[in-house]
C-alpha cells in the first residue's frame, strides 16, 4: 500500500495535495506542518514519497532535504514550493530531491512529477538560458545569490521580508548574534549597503 508524507504548513495546500496523491494511488497519506516533524515521521511511517514545501517553520525545506540525504533515508522527495526555481531548483537537485514543481504551475505538473518519480525518473523545470534570457544585471546578481549558502539564502529572504534579527533567530533556532553576523556577511557578499537594498535585490530576482 503506497504511503506518502505531505510537508506543508497551509491546510488548503495539503487538502489539494491529498486529492492529487489519492488519484496517483496513495492510500496512506501522512501530514507534517513543520520541518522538525519530518524525519521522525519518516522513521515512523516509512513513506515511499515525501512532498515537501521549502518555506516551512522550524527547519526550512533545504535543511530537511540535507538531513534526509545525510540520514540515507530510503524515500523520494518531490519539492512543491512557491520559491523561485532559478535559485532553488539546482540546490534541491544537489540535496537529493527527485523533482521540483512550482506552486504557480497547474496541478497537472504535480501529477506528472509524482508519476515520473514513482516510475524511477526525475522531474525538473527547464530553466531559461542565462546567456539569452537574462539581462547583464540579472546575470551578475544571480551569480552573487548562487554563491550564498543555503542558510545565507534563507536569512536573506527573511531579512528582505522585513523580519527583525530577533524574529529570524527565533524561527531558525539561532542566537541573535549569529543572525547579526549573517546579516553583515550578506551585505558584503551581495555588495549592498543596507536592508533596503537587500529587499530591492530580492524583489528584482523574485525571491519575495
Amino acid at each position: 500500500m503506497k504511503s506518502v508524507l505531505i510537508v506543508d504548513d497551509h491546510p488548503v495546500i495539503r487538502g489539494a495535495l491529498k486529492i492529487v496523491l489519492k488519484q496517483e494511488g496513495f492510500k496512506r497519506i501522512h501530514e507534517a506542518t513543520s520541518g522538525n516533524e519530518v524525519l521522525p515521521m519518516i522513521r515512523k511511517h516509512s513513506p515511499e514519497l515525501v512532498v515537501l514545501d521549502l518555506n516551512i517553520p522550524a527547519l526550512d525545506g533545504l535543511d530537511v532535504l540535507a538531513r534526509i540525504k545525510a540520514g540515507e533515508v530510503p524515500c523520494r522527495v518531490v519539492v512543491f514550493t512557491s520559491q523561485e526555481p532559478m535559485f532553488y531548483q539546482e540546490r534541491c537537485m544537489r540535496a537529493g530531491a527527485s523533482a521540483y514543481v512550482a506552486k504557480t504551475n497547474d496541478l497537472q505538473h504535480l501529477h506528472k512529477a509524482v508519476h515520473a518519480v514513482m516510475s524511477g525518473y526525475t522531474y525538473f523545470t527547464r530553466l531559461p538560458s542565462s546567456s539569452v534570457s537574462l539581462s547583464t544585471l540579472q546575470r551578475s546578481e544571480k551569480q552573487l545569490i548562487d554563491n550564498l549558502s543555503d542558510r545565507e539564502l534563507t536569512i536573506f529572504q527573511h531579512l528582505s521580508r522585513g523580519m527583525t534579527n530577533k524574529a529570524i533567530a527565533e524561527i531558525m533556532h539561532l542566537s541573535h548574534k549569529t543572525v547579526s553576523t549573517y546579516k553583515s556577511r550578506l551585505t558584503e557578499k551581495l555588495n549592498v549597503e543596507s536592508s533596503v537594498h537587500l529587499r530591492d535585490l530580492a524583489r528584482r530576482n523574485h525571491l519575495i
